[in-house]
């Protein structure tokens, strides 16, 4: 497995201070997240997982806690539309150049708006997916919202 992806790049491009963990990824695992924060002996909460979706038809990145589903309700509200929708698995990995299981928010094919859960906020840090099945990279949360121009907000159920 390559450490080196289009994420990675783009955190050491930017001077962001970022660790790398791999862990063995499961494609059979119910919940990716929570597959990957057993993995990684870390708190669900900590481990974040990478969603695309749709606010009124127009592509968004949530990222949020993998213990936690999205509430669509708030995921619209936290971009100002009206409705919000999962994104088609092979839409997603068209838009992102990511397969799904190692889709990133850092490195995407095309920049789409994007928003973290606000709770993720208060973590020292987080594990985010760092491009590839089973890469997770380790950051302050805080950089991470600096970097992607994201917006914070309450987006869980």
């Amino acid at each position: 497995m390559s450490k080196t992806t289009r994420a990675t790049q783009m955190l050491t491009q930017a001077k962001v201070a970022f660790t790398v963990h791999t862990y063995e990824y499961d494609p059979n695992a119910e919940r990716v997240g929570m597959q990957a924060a057993e993995a990684l002996g870390e708190e669900p909460r900590r481990v974040l997982k990478t969603l695309m979706a749709e606010v009124d038809g127009k592509p968004v990145c949530v990222v949020v806690p993998s213990d936690h589903e999205v509430s669509m309700k708030k995921l619209a509200a936290a971009f100002g539309g009206k409705s919000a929708a999962m994104m088609k698995p092979a839409d997603a990995e068209r838009l992102t150049g990511y397969h799904v299981g190692g889709i990133s928010p850092f490195g995407q094919k095309k920049t789409v708006p994007t928003a973290i859960e606000a709770q993720a906020m208060t973590e020292a840090y987080v594990y985010i997916n760092g491009g590839q099945r089973g890469l997770q990279v380790r950051l302050n949360p805080q950089d991470a919202l600096k970097l992607l121009k994201a917006k914070a907000a309450p987006l869980i159920a």
